[in-house]
């Protein structure tokens, strides 16, 4: 039996160097690639794949948001974040929104296969670096995971703090979203205000050190 692949990342070379492998592969078969998390978005509901490789960090739409939206939409696919951020924000804001596999770019491509391998069969997958960090925090996380990881932003407020920190102006963010400008206006004055943040250089900051941008 065969499974379709979703390869997300904003990185042309990497992408292509990935479909080559799995060229060699009868088993799994790539039906997609996207270059950001909302194409991501949009050929996942379009294609319906098995499993997406996710990277975490992509301009417009992040693969944590990219990945809470797939799963939102299809709970049946299996994410494996492929990244090249091993701190543990990224980890757990992955692990939280659903992902069921986590490991490193420098991973070799026979640990990628044995990933996928591991969450088509229902089982949760994390590199060895990856688990060694998990594993390490775990005490201090169990008791504050939930406040640590929850953040007081909706999934749209989110995406609008993302885009205004990668210095998109409200009307190309209104198009990006296909919404209207003042609606972009309210969700900016909402973040600021629950955030309180006073300025572009605050919520920039804040966006950074949530990971919802590395820019």
């Amino acid at each position: 039996m065969s499974y379709s692949v979703l390869l997300a990342d904003d990185h042309q070379m990497f992408r292509e160097g990935i479909c080559h492998l799995f060229e060699s592969r009868d088993d799994l078969f790539v039906v997609g690639e996207a270059g950001d998390g909302r194409t991501a978005v949009q050929m996942a509901r379009k294609m319906n794949p098995q499993v997406v490789i996710m990277d975490v960090s992509m301009p417009g739409l992040n693969g944590i948001e990219a990945t809470r939206q797939i799963l939102a939409d299809n709970p049946e696919v299996k994410v494996v974040a492929l990244s090249m951020h091993s701190d543990r924000r990224f980890v757990l804001k992955m692990l939280k929104v659903g992902a069921s596999g986590y490991l490193l770019k420098d991973s070799v491509f026979d640990e990628l296969i044995h990933a996928i391998q591991a969450v088509i069969h229902g089982k949760t997958y994390l590199s060895p670096e990856i688990a060694g960090l998990v594993l390490d925090d775990y005490r201090n996380l169990s008791e504050h995971a939930e406040e640590k990881t929850t953040s007081p932003l909706s999934p749209r407020e989110r995406e609008v703090v993302q885009l205004i920190a990668e210095g998109q102006t409200s009307k190309q963010i209104a198009e990006a979203l296909n919404v209207s400008t003042k609606t972009i206006e309210t969700h900016r004055a909402q973040v600021m205000r629950k955030l309180n943040v006073h300025n572009l250089v605050e919520l920039t900051k804040y966006a950074i050190r949530e990971g919802l941008t590395s820019i």
